[in-house]
C-alpha cells in the first residue's frame, strides 16, 4: 500500500498533479484544498496518499495532511453511497475540521447540500461516521473553541472553513464572503466555523 508519495511537482490542476519520484511519474487525484498548498513546478512536494484498487483501475488519490488522507478513507470506507469520486468533491469544498463539526451536531441540512450528497446519505455519513470521527463522545468545546476543544484561530483557518461551506451551500464567494465578514465583525476575530457559518445564515 501507498501511504506517501514525495517527489518532482511535474504539473497541477485543482483535481490532480503529476509527482516524479525515482523517473517515475505518478498521477494523483487530490482535493482543492490540497491543490492550493502544493508548491511551484519543480520543486519537491509530499503528499499523504491511499490507493484506491477496483477490477478496471488503479487510482492514488494525495491529500496534504495525515487527518485528510484518513478522513477520506472513513468517507469511501465506512459510508454506504459515497465512493471516492464524491469524497473528493465533498473534501473540495468543506475542510475536514468543517465537517467534523456538522458530524457532531448532526448537521445534515449542511452536508446535504455537498454535491453529490442527498438527504439519506447526509444523515447516513451522520450516523456512519459519528463514533468514529469522537471514539470518546462528543466533546464540549470551550467558547469559543473548536470540536476538539482547542480555542478557535483568530481570523484565518475558521473564516476560511466557513467561506467553503457557505460557497458548497450555493452562495456566490463575493456574497459569502461579504455575510462572513458582517458576521466576523459581530461575533470577534477568535469566532468558530460553525458560529461564523450559523450567524452569517441567520
Amino acid at each position: 500500500m501507498i501511504v506517501s508519495l514525495e517527489g518532482k511537482l511535474i504539473e497541477a490542476a485543482p483535481l490532480s498533479c503529476v509527482i516524479e519520484a525515482h523517473g517515475v511519474g505518478y498521477e494523483v487525484f487530490i482535493p482543492v484544498t490540497t491543490a492550493e498548498k502544493l508548491p511551484s513546478n519543480g520543486q519537491v512536494a509530499r503528499l499523504h496518499t491511499l490507493a484506491v484498487y477496483r477490477e478496471d483501475s488503479q487510482t492514488l488519490y494525495g491529500f496534504a495532511s495525515r487527518e485528510d488522507r484518513d478522513f477520506f478513507r472513513l468517507l469511501v470506507e465506512k459510508v454506504s453511497g459515497i465512493g471516492p469520486k464524491i469524497a473528493l468533491n465533498i473534501m473540495s469544498r468543506m475542510s475536514v475540521e468543517s465537517l467534523r463539526t456538522a458530524i457532531a451536531h448532526s448537521d445534515v441540512a449542511l452536508l446535504s447540500k455537498c454535491q453529490g450528497i442527498g438527504k439519506k446519505t447526509a444523515e447516513r455519513l451522520v450516523v456512519e461516521l459519528r463514533d468514529k470521527v469522537f471514539p470518546g463522545g462528543i466533546p464540549t468545546p470551550a467558547a469559543p473553541g473548536m470540536p476538539d476543544g482547542t480555542p478557535a484561530p483568530a481570523g484565518g483557518t475558521a473564516f476560511q472553513d466557513a467561506l467553503a461551506a457557505l460557497v458548497t451551500l450555493g452562495y456566490k464567494p463575493p456574497e459569502a464572503d461579504k455575510a462572513l465578514r458582517k458576521a466576523q465583525d459581530k461575533l470577534g476575530a477568535d469566532a468558530s466555523t460553525e458560529a461564523l457559518i450559523k450567524s452569517a445564515l441567520g
